[in-house]
């Protein structure tokens, strides 16, 4: 079996940290996911799904244990180099699409790799519109965010989020404001850019419907991993 593309073990985050307050919001998490893999996070408000996530993100740090990152420990890394690491290797689509206004949509696309100093040239250009035209929204990509509809810009965040073609995808409630329809088209994106560029997959998702759409599902529950199984 291949290495891993993400390895957590025996993860542990608390807040508050040497105070009275002290809490543990996550209880010793191992996890694994083999590159490729498409996998659903699911358990109930409260469980501590948006900290995990923030933690595989490279968002934030653990308090304990380990994250292992295409096979590289990330616990000991200083700021300047989790944020370089997570640029190179993870994708991020999130509820709201986070789209810059300001921007063309094509420029959204391009975005990740301009803010890393990229030049805007016509290499770049030419991968931004594949994806768009992926999405099917080739031709939308000099319009403002603001022209298009909920779903089409979720899209954008989608196509956002594989320019650099990152070994992993994480997707926090990419459906939570969309109609049913639009939820569908995103979720099938998703496995669409899953199965072409084999693109680890990590999707919460509080909906049950898509849920069972996932090969693997990962239950959270009070900050400790309840069940991983195939889906039903």
């Amino acid at each position: 079996m291949s290495e891993p593309i993400l390895r957590l073990v025996q993860l542990r985050k608390s807040y508050q940290v040497g105070t009275p307050l002290q809490t543990e919001v996550l209880h010793g998490i191992d996890l694994e996911l083999q590159p490729g893999a498409f996998t659903g996070l699911i358990g109930p408000s409260g469980s501590g799904k948006t900290t995990l996530l923030n933690l595989i993100g490279l968002l934030d740090a653990p308090t304990s244990g380990e994250l292992y990152l295409g096979g590289r420990p990330t616990r000991a890394l200083d700021d300047s180099a989790r944020t370089a690491l997570r640029a190179e290797s993870i994708g991020f689509v999130f509820q709201f699409h986070h789209l810059i206004q300001a921007f063309s949509v094509l420029d959204n696309v391009m975005m990740p790799a301009l803010v890393r100093g990229a030049r805007r040239d016509r290499e770049l250009q030419a991968r931004a519109r594949e994806l768009l035209d992926a999405v099917g929204l080739g031709a939308h990509g000099a319009k403002r965010p603001n022209e298009l509809s909920g779903g089409q810009q979720q899209r954008v965040a989608i196509a956002r989020a594989l320019l650099t073609r990152p070994p992993l995808v994480l997707a926090d409630e990419p459906t939570g404001n969309l109609d049913t329809r639009s939820a569908d088209d995103v979720f099938a994106l998703l496995h669409h850019f899953n199965r072409t560029y084999g693109c680890a997959v990590l999707v919460v998702t509080h909906d049950p419907r898509l849920a069972a759409r996932c090969p693997r599902i990962v239950e959270l529950i009070d900050g400790r991993l309840r069940s991983d199984s195939p889906a039903a």
